[in-house]
């Protein structure tokens, strides 16, 4: 066992928040390093429960711990603190979280002379602290979305962002409804509780459904897939959207530049019995055999949209990367409208909140291509605030808050006259 040899899931989730807090590292790159290799499945996914909990939390939990300072602790000692008070808010047992915290505490050099003031400000702060306040998102961002969707939506969008998202299933077409799932009006389920042990649902070993965001799950919905059509998916990782094009009885062809980020794809594949033509490449320099009747891109972008399911973002970017990102994402959209046949359909999406990620790439992409135009969406029973002017979806976090809120995305399908 994983705890015979010290390891631990606390440990490891205090790993975690050490890796994002103090190295500015992504939880995603943290995972694919081994960090929770030495854990049995249950702890795993117990330490980055752990993990994620906190980070959703750390100002609310700041307030609480700051005034028991009459000094700054070092970061360590710090996040030891905020892990062990996330868990102490949620409900855990006082007595295991300050014995543990403590412990950990002295297992290490670096902290082990602060085991004492560990115990004191735990002790203190006692079972079941009430957290006041929602995390703010970093200021490059927080002004950006300010800007473009109001200070109301933006405060909206953070309370969503402080609370684990609920689970979202895409269903393959006549299979069963999974217990505890409840259908969204757009043709997505979500489970109504913690699903815990993803694999452990019925319906997963028969590849009956996948995990997919709702918001996500709208970019092939709004492509509008036929059977037997020749489909790229270009950027196609972990592959969600393959997955439904193939569904669909499409034709698929998936293209990424990572072999590894493509690894879920075929596990998926070969779990669901759908089939996908798979190529690790370049999008900007592949040459496709023939042309397409659509391709769908998703293209590489902030991912500020997902930050209710990955709330290690906001501690890990400050926005440095945006205008390579941007200038990437101009090519890639003129690249994918190239690989269509005459009268084919493009859907760009990018899961961005920022508005030079999805409407400012439209309306530049219309101006190099004066032939483009936008396919509007039928009614998807989605909020009248998710369909833009140009007829293109902007969908945001703070749609659907009283149910667990949606992934922000931008999607629009064009084509050429």
């Amino acid at each position: 066992m994983a705890e015979a040899r010290g390891i631990t899931a606390r440990g490891a989730a205090l790993g975690l928040l050490n890796g994002v807090l103090t190295q500015r590292r992504l939880l995603s790159d943290l995972l694919a390093d081994g960090a929770l290799d030495a854990l049995a499945p249950p702890d795993r996914a117990r330490a980055q429960r752990l993990a994620l909990a906190t980070l959703r939390q750390i100002e609310p939990i700041d307030k609480l711990l700051n005034p028991r300072f009459q000094k700054p602790p070092p970061i360590k000692v710090r996040n030891l603190l905020r892990l062990a008070v996330s868990e102490l808010a949620g409900g855990a047992a006082a007595h295991g979280v300050v014995n543990e915290s403590v412990d950990l505490a002295r297992a290490d050099p670096s902290t082990t002379n602060f085991a004492g003031l560990v115990n004191a400000v735990l002790r203190a702060i006692g079972p079941a602290p009430v957290l006041q306040g929602t995390q703010n998102l970093p200021k490059w961002l927080h002004q950006r979305l300010i800007s473009a969707y109001g200070k109301g939506a933006v405060g909206v969008m953070e309370q969503v962002f402080s609370k684990a998202p609920p689970t979202d299933l895409t269903l393959r077409p006549g299979r069963p409804i999974p217990p505890g799932a409840v259908r969204l009006a757009t043709g997505s389920f979500r489970l109504s509780s913690d699903p815990g042990q993803i694999s452990a649902l019925p319906g997963y070993d028969t590849g009956d459904w996948w995990v997919q965001d709702a918001a996500a799950a709208l970019a092939v919905s709004l492509l509008d897939p036929k059977m037997g059509e020749r489909i790229l998916d270009l950027c196609a990782a972990p592959g969600g959207k393959t997955l439904q094009l193939a569904a669909a009885g499409a034709n698929v062809t998936a293209l990424d530049m990572s072999d590894a980020r493509l690894t879920r794809l075929r596990e998926n594949l070969a779990r669901t019995g759908l089939t996908a033509e798979i190529i690790v490449a370049d999008a900007l320099t592949w040459p496709p055999s023939s042309l397409y009747d659509a391709v769908l891109l998703d293209a590489p972008c902030s991912a500020t949209g997902t930050i209710r399911r990955h709330p290690d973002l906001p501690f890990t970017r400050d926005g440095s990367d945006l205008t390579a990102l941007t200038q990437l994402q101009a090519k890639l959209f003129d690249r994918a409208l190239s690989f269509l046949k005459p009268g084919g359909r493009l859907v760009y999406c990018t899961c961005s909140l920022l508005p030079e990620e999805g409407e400012r790439q439209l309306e530049a992409a219309m101006n190099r291509n004066p032939g483009l135009r936008v396919d509007p969406p039928k009614p998807m029973g989605l909020p009248k605030t998710a369909i833009t002017k140009t007829g293109a979806l902007r969908l945001r976090p703070d749609h659907w808050a009283e149910k667990g809120g949606m992934d922000g995305f931008y999607i629009v399908r064009v084509r050429m006259r």
